[in-house]
């Protein structure tokens, strides 16, 4: 019997109606699904009755166990199996694709912002810790609005799901997870910016409870201009702010944080 390894973040899911929903998420059409984490392979079952799957297993004792459970698919090539860390990959699939996982928590966020910044990627349906899930889906004026928010709004058609409670895995984690969707909107033209527009939120959000003025005291001068001319009091704190001021913020500022 293969036991979740705590080393790799592994909660198998084991609830078959938490399953049948995130088959119901998926769009209608999707050909091609990337999976992150096969764990014992119950997601990845599901996802082949709709699509091909290009899987990554980073767990050496769960691979041969995949192979032998899903030697008709690989032999017919709708299930490609990767023995990989999914962490050090620049790109999971050189197509089109929709990423569709039970995510390790302590990896979540950095694969997830990976495949928001890949243009082959077209969206996300992921499970990950509820607290994580608030943070990418939160909107202006909530207290959970952060610099992931921002990010994901510009880019995404955002959706918190439903929440997963910890009886729906082995072993049960010791948080509630929930299932978010991140459809992008369309082709994103400014990847090549991403990087220091991100650069520009680390700075907005470095101490979120602070006012943005504090946070971004170096140019005090210019968004004091901006504030006063969108009518807004000059002590707003960073999740008070919409995305598109945050863009019409960058836009003044883009020079300080571009890449020389």
């Amino acid at each position: 019997m293969i036991k979740a390894k705590k080393y790799y973040g592994q909660n198998f899911l084991t609830d078959k109606n938490v399953l049948k929903q995130i088959i119901q998420a998926i769009p209608k059409g999707t050909q091609n699904i990337v999976e992150i984490g096969s764990g014992l392979g119950d997601l990845t079952q599901e996802l082949l009755k709709i699509s091909r799957v290009k899987a990554y297993e980073i767990d050496d004792e769960l691979i041969p166990y995949l192979k032998k459970k899903f030697q008709k698919e690989l032999e017919c090539e709708k299930l490609k199996l990767f023995h990989q860390d999914a962490n050090k990959i620049d790109s999971f699939d050189e197509n089109k694709y929709l990423l569709v996982a039970n995510l390790p928590y302590y990896i979540a966020s950095r694969l997830i912002l990976k495949a928001l910044e890949d243009e082959h990627c077209l969206g996300l349906i992921v499970m990950i810790q509820k607290e994580m899930a608030l943070k990418f889906c939160a909107n202006e004026g909530e207290s959970e609005f952060s610099s992931l928010a921002v990010l994901s709004a510009m880019i995404c058609e955002r959706k918190m799901l439903f929440e997963v409670e910890p009886s729906c895995f082995n072993p049960p984690p010791k948080v509630t997870s929930a299932v978010i969707s991140l459809i992008k909107k369309g082709e994103f033209k400014d990847f090549c910016e991403l990087w220091s527009f991100k650069a520009f939120l680390k700075d907005c959000f470095k101490s979120p409870r602070k006012q943005l003025l504090k946070n971004l005291k170096l140019h005090r001068q210019k968004i004091t201009e901006l504030l006063n001319q969108f009518e807004l009091k000059e002590n707003i704190r960073p999740h008070e702010i919409c995305v598109d001021l945050y863009l019409e913020i960058y836009k003044k500022l883009k020079d300080k944080y571009e890449r020389k």
